[in-house]
């Protein structure tokens, strides 16, 4: 099991996972301050400014190669090309940085898991179904998900109640966008905290 992984896991609630954007340094180290139990980012230059205040880990979203210790792969991405999502899955993990799949539907889940079986789902509302209610995905693919993976759940901002909702219902972490702003982060995100599981 590697940091990420680790982290996302242990404790009995939710883990809160704030995305970062600005200043990613600084809002690495009050993620942490927060109780974050690690950090996302969009970028290798902004891993490596939140490897510099954090000891948290680092998931990045768009990674073309080692600098975090876990990455995402859009099944979305590499669904033209059969062996793609093999090749980018088995690159990453021998790399030693750990491969979580984003899916947005149960087709596209059936078929990750068929393909490289990850041992970390990311479900995303981020395709924008406007006849879906706000989190309605993730709640309907979560029984697809094999037992014993752990589910990160993705959506636009949300409230306290959202994620202790998806607390009961199964989600082991929450990416959360919040403000640029150092105290208006700082703020959200130990509200975020505060209401999951393994911060109460």
């Amino acid at each position: 099991m590697t940091r990420f992984s680790q982290a996302i896991s242990e404790g009995d609630g939710i883990s809160v996972v704030p995305v970062l954007a600005g200043d990613v340094a600084a809002l690495a180290a009050e993620a942490e301050a927060a109780g974050a139990e690690a950090v996302a980012v969009r970028t290798l230059p902004d891993a490596e400014a939140a490897r510099a205040r954090t000891g948290l880990p680092v998931l990045i979203r768009h990674a073309d190669g080692p600098g975090a210790d876990a990455c995402v792969l859009s099944y979305a991405q590499f669904s033209e090309d059969e062996e793609a999502l093999e090749r980018a899955y088995r690159r990453f993990r021998e790399a030693g940085v750990e491969c979580v799949v984003e899916v947005r539907d149960e087709e596209e889940l059936e078929e990750t898991l068929e393909r490289v079986d990850p041992e970390i789902i990311l479900i995303s509302e981020r395709a924008g179904d406007e006849e879906l209610d706000e989190l309605e995905r993730t709640l309907d693919l979560l029984p697809d998900v094999p037992a014993g993976k752990l589910v990160i759940a993705e959506a636009g901002p949300l409230n306290r109640e959202q994620v202790v909702a998806l607390e009961r219902a199964g989600v082991d972490a929450v990416l959360v966008s919040g403000p640029a702003s150092r105290v208006e982060f700082a703020a959200a995100l130990q509200e975020l905290v505060r209401g999951s599981g393994s911060h109460s």
